[in-house]
């Protein structure tokens, strides 16, 4: 390869690199054209599998910032994928084709700017679909909406019966305070109306002794 196109591959590497979601790095040693092509259109919209050469793509990595997590796995013949999107698509499509075509060895990669391991890609592959999270996350903010529409159409309902409530109570305690006052009403008349023990006595004391005035002077 001539001097500017190995130029030319490094930069359209390191912008893949910088532009992407996700880099996986894979080993393809024996699969055929046939093959390659079957992997490309099951990865779908979300990434593009590319064969790489390896001194040139240390290069790149290096030059994208990335070299620490791909450099060590960059051995043999290589090929990335490229994702941009839906991450989780493509795990699963490059897992299922690895799957059916042993040949085909994912070797890590890089996600996010961080490291990630075929066992983790393995697990991400098991997540749903992008859509569908979506989809789920749309549903349960509509089912929280409707609980709140719900809660406040009961509020209005809830303050009256407690207006009505209150107002029952007050009614209810007035009518108890007026019967007590009815009933110590006549206790008290009946108290004015009688003499007291005091009067009584001093009435029976004063009559002797206008008895005995009486008598002396006759």
């Amino acid at each position: 390869m001539a001097r500017a196109d190995k130029v030319t591959a490094v930069a359209e590497l390191t912008e893949r690199f910088q532009s992407s979601d996700g880099a996986v790095l894979t080993e393809y040693r024996g699969l055929t054209v046939a093959q390659l092509a079957e992997l490309r259109g099951s990865l779908g919209d979300s990434a593009t599998f590319t064969v790489v050469k390896n001194t040139l793509t240390k290069i790149a990595a290096n030059e994208a910032g990335v070299a620490s997590q791909l450099g060590d796995l960059l051995s043999g013949p290589s090929a990335i994928a490229f994702v941009k999107g839906d991450v989780v698509e493509a795990a699963k499509g490059l897992r299922d084709f690895s799957r059916a075509n042993p040949l085909l060895v994912i070797k890590g990669g890089v996600l996010d700017g961080k490291a990630i391991s075929p066992a983790e890609l393995d697990r991400l592959a098991e997540l749903e679909p992008r859509e569908v999270l979506l989809a789920k996350l749309a549903g349960g903010m509509k089912a929280s909406m409707s609980k709140a529409a719900a809660v406040f159409n009961a509020l209005p309902v809830q303050m009256a019966q407690l207006a009505e409530a209150l107002r029952a109570k007050q009614e209810a305690a007035g009518g108890a305070a007026e019967a007590a006052a009815a009933a110590e009403a006549p206790a008290a008349e009946a108290s004015e109306e009688a003499p007291s023990t005091d009067e009584a006595s001093t009435d029976e004391a004063s009559t002797p002794e206008a008895s005995t005035d009486e008598a002396s002077t006759e």
